[in-house]
């Protein structure tokens, strides 16, 4: 009998959705079924949620993508993704630095998960792209580490945006180098979103930490040495943090794939296009449904969820299984303030405060429990999911009943 061709499997970017979404395909599908290509930019696996431990300088150790997936059966291309053709199934990419690139070249797939993710978010206001430093990428958190070791004692840091990442960054710096004039500047309430025992504790660990707050505070400008708020005023600044927010990878929009007004991909509950059935897409990247049909928010706690969705939906829809029922909800947030203190606020499964939060030290631990447990997830792909691997419809050992549900893929 003669084999068919492997179904090729596409899978880019490699943050904690596209790594986990990769990881968990090998460990579902036999590898003479199926090819798994993981694209990345960078040969190394970034832990994003500890960005802002690297910033305040600390040294974490690099992840090297091609140990992580060695003996996977997943085959890693270092290169970074510059277009999409979902009616022509390719993808582009090239390599090298934007001055030295080299040409295009298409990759083609059967299947494409895309997991490409954000990045920071200037909102569009005058100078953050000019003179603020972002954390929503390792070279943006290794330049703003350079900076802030290069200040003298007593100059002036402003953190604006009070969400997690602006929280986590502000009391990272400040705990680092108390020497520095910290300051947080947010639209409304620090951790408005909280339950009121958190938002108390947040205030705390703030005032403790010496950083300044100033709230209901809009910032229309940044400027080299301060930024500019909604009445004219200005806050000196000699490094400014811009956590405002996040903004998804352009390529999505550029393509035929059916995209919402942010740029996201708008996917069904097993995280497949509605556009594009041979493309999923995970993590900020995709427009998906939540409890009380709320969207997703941008986040590793909705965003591994959802990997692990299309990934055993897509194995699903190969081998005739049995599709996911399941719906990515959340538990808690998890914010470090801080090496010693931290706040686990928990939510309901559409993500509402509840009144119980966890502060202190031990939250602290418990913050770190999850970054570490998250990591060990993408750096061990194939232990960290269980069941066994399926015969792809079509293969000698899965043909008859796997084979209608393998055409819809």
């Amino acid at each position: 009998m003669q084999r068919q061709q492997q179904h090729r499997i596409l899978v880019i970017g490699a943050g904690y959705t596209g790594a986990v979404a990769a990881g968990r395909l090998a460990r579902r599908l036999h590898r003479e079924d199926v090819t798994i290509t993981l694209v990345n930019s960078s040969p190394d696996f970034v832990e994003r949620v500890r960005l802002h431990q690297v910033a305040a300088g600390q040294d974490l150790g690099a992840r090297p993508l091609s140990e992580m997936f060695a003996g996977t059966g997943v085959a890693l291309r270092v290169a970074g993704v510059v277009g999409v053709d979902a009616d022509h199934k390719t993808v582009t990419v090239t390599t090298g630095t934007p001055e030295d690139r080299t040409p295009p070249e298409q990759l083609r797939y059967d299947t494409l998960v895309y997991a490409l993710g954000s990045g920071w978010n200037t909102q569009g206001v005058p100078g953050a792209a000019e003179y603020a430093h972002e954390i929503a990428s390792r070279p943006g958190a290794l330049r703003l580490r350079e900076r802030l070791a290069r200040l003298d004692a007593g100059q002036p840091v402003v953190v604006v945006g009070g969400g997690l990442t602006g929280l986590e960054a502000v009391t990272e710096i400040a705990e680092a180098r108390p020497d520095l004039d910290v300051a947080l500047a947010a639209r409304g309430e620090p951790g408005d979103w909280l339950s009121p025992g958190a938002r108390a504790h947040l205030r705390k660990v703030l005032a403790r930490l010496g950083v300044t707050v100033h709230e209901h505070t809009a910032v229309t400008g940044v400027q080299p040495d301060r930024v500019i708020t909604a009445g004219g005023g200005t806050v000196p600044s000699a490094v400014t943090v811009w956590t405002t927010g996040f903004a998804v990878h352009p390529v999505a929009e550029g393509s035929t794939l059916e995209t919402s007004g942010t740029g996201q991909i708008v996917v069904d509950a097993t995280m497949r296009s509605v556009s594009h059935p041979d493309v999923y897409a995970i993590g900020d990247a995709a427009l998906a449904t939540g409890p009380g049909g709320k969207p997703l928010r941008m986040s590793c706690a909705s965003g591994v969820p959802a990997a692990w969705q299309a990934a055993d939906a897509l194995a699903a829809r190969l081998t005739g299984g049995k599709l996911p029922a399941r719906t990515p909800r959340y538990f808690n947030q998890c914010v470090s303030l801080g090496r010693k203190e931290g706040l686990i606020q928990y939510v309901t499964a559409d993500d509402r405060a509840r009144r119980a939060a966890l502060t202190g030290r031990l939250a602290a631990l418990y913050k770190e429990v999850v970054c570490k447990g998250a990591a060990w997830g993408v750096a061990h792909p194939t232990l960290a999911v269980p069941g066994r691997r399926r015969r792809v419809a079509g293969t000698p050992e899965g043909t008859g009943a796997n084979a209608a549900a393998g055409a819809a893929v």
